[in-house]
């Protein structure tokens, strides 16, 4: 009888010692196991392992370096870049650890590393209470946070990760670790934007904010309205409180029951406005958008967690984002980003202009998030399904950033973008930091077994 090899033994311990699912090819639900958000993403890891808790990640990640394996992250595996998947690794998918435990008195809400952002936001909603999360609710929160975190209230409350306090992390030796600002503040400064180049974070600890109103209204106008329509908005917008946020948005009329049929699959301009207050102020200040001829308008007043999952985008659907972050939008900006609106694909991709300011711009300058300062970002996101529409779907984003460059900061939030090369990572993490970052990266993960991200080579 042949003798097991060192792989077959390991893999046959950690089939024995994981509370969670060991999945490997050929297993029943390997092909479920693997998919992701992003259809376009399709790799084949040699393990999956569905940890249930930190001594599950502890484990999972030692045997990946005993047998020298490369390891990927899962947690929401929203990642326009398919980051939670390799080939012929190991994959720490947290699935499992989903649990959410809110702290109202202290306004504090501690995060399990795979909870989605729906299961924060319905947790947080009893209590009145919530923190800056994704534009969707199937986003992960830890990798969504670590990102930097940039959502529809981040004009009041500041960016996810400005209201970071504190990380569980094993790092890549299998060791844990709490960071804090007083506990290991180096890496904790790191995890502000650094993402999952350190450790695996099995959970977080975040900051509330009190939302005991929220309100939202969503115009869509005839296409060749979109100029003036951006022009207002932002002006609204500019004048307007740290409240409200939002976005002007180029989209295909969905087919939902506020939208009359005969506009459904018809190309439109949109401006959609949320508010971190009532209907009756949003309506005061939505005002000069409702002047404007239009065919659709919703305004509301809703909870907050019910808003967030208004907007999700349906799994299994091939998916290519990117951004550019703007120094200001002057009416020739305006014009141009239109222009772009109008030949845009149709289906579910989307042409949005988002403004910042407010809490972003006041937030901590210290932290390794360099388009902080930018008021406007550009965000072209197209999603459709035929992989013969993939060119055409890739070409019209990289259209998109080559037209408005003149006006970008040069910086970027990493989340919004897939694998665009290493300038693109330094323009996320700012030329100014990565020095710093490699060197807690040095640090903590040498070896860079944590390599399937916005990545960060050790100094």
């Amino acid at each position: 009888m042949t003798a097991p090899s060192k792989a077959g033994r390991a893999l046959a311990d950690l089939r024995d010692d994981l509370a969670g699912q060991v999945i490997t090819p050929g297993d029943p639900g390997y092909d479920e196991a693997r998919t992701v958000f992003n259809s376009m993403v399709d790799r084949r890891p040699a393990v999956i392992a569905r940890c249930e808790s930190e001594a599950d990640v502890v484990t999972t990640v030692r045997f990946a370096r005993e047998l020298d394996l490369p390891v990927a992250v899962r947690g929401g595996g929203h990642s326009v870049a398919g980051m939670s998947l390799n080939d012929g690794g190991v994959v720490v998918d947290m699935r499992g650890m989903q649990e959410v435990t809110v702290h109202p008195g202290a306004k504090a809400v501690r995060v399990g590393g795979g909870a989605l952002m729906g299961a924060l936001d319905r947790a947080c909603q009893p209590y009145g209470l919530a923190t800056t999360g994704g534009r969707v609710s199937t986003t992960g929160v830890t990798g969504f946070t670590l990102g930097g975190g940039s959502g529809w209230l981040d004009r009041k409350f500041g960016l996810a990760v400005d209201n970071l306090l504190g990380v569980d992390l094993v790092t890549a030796d299998g060791s844990t670790l709490t960071a804090t600002a007083e506990d290991n503040p180096e890496l904790f400064w790191a995890l502000h934007g650094g993402g999952g180049n350190f450790g695996v974070a099995t959970s977080l600890t975040l900051r509330l904010h009190e939302l005991p109103e929220f309100a939202i209204c969503l115009l869509l106008y005839p296409l060749e309205a979109g100029p003036e329509v951006l022009r207002t908005y932002r002006d609204v917008v500019e004048s307007g409180p740290a409240e409200a946020g939002g976005g002007m948005i180029y989209l295909t009329a969905p087919p939902e029951p506020f939208v009359p049929e005969h506009l459904v699959g018809t190309l439109m301009a949109g401006a959609l406005l949320t508010y971190a207050g009532g209907e009756d102020a949003l309506r005061a200040l939505a005002a000069p958008l409702l002047a404007l001829p239009h065919e659709v308008e919703v305004l509301t007043a809703l909870p907050y967690a019910d808003f967030q999952c208004m907007l999700d985008d349906p799994p299994g659907l091939r998916n290519y984002w990117s951004a550019e972050y703007l120094t200001g939008m002057p009416d020739e900006l305006v014009s141009v980003f239109c222009a772009l609106g109008d030949v845009m694909p149709t289906g579910g991709t989307q042409h949005v202009m988002f403004p910042l300011g407010g809490a972003i711009a006041d937030g901590p300058s210290e932290f390794p998030v360099p388009y902080r300062d930018s008021p406007w970002a550009v965000h072209p996101f197209a999603i459709w399904e035929d992989a013969a529409e993939d060119e055409r779907n890739v070409q019209w984003v990289k259209d998109v950033r080559a037209h408005v460059r003149p006006w970008s900061t040069g910086a970027v939030y990493l989340n919004f973008t897939g694998d665009e090369g290493s300038e693109r990572v330094a323009a996320g993490l700012g030329a100014e930091n990565l020095a710093r970052l490699a060197a807690v990266k040095r640090a903590y993960d040498p070896d860079n077994v944590f390599r399937f991200n916005h990545n960060i080579r050790p100094a």
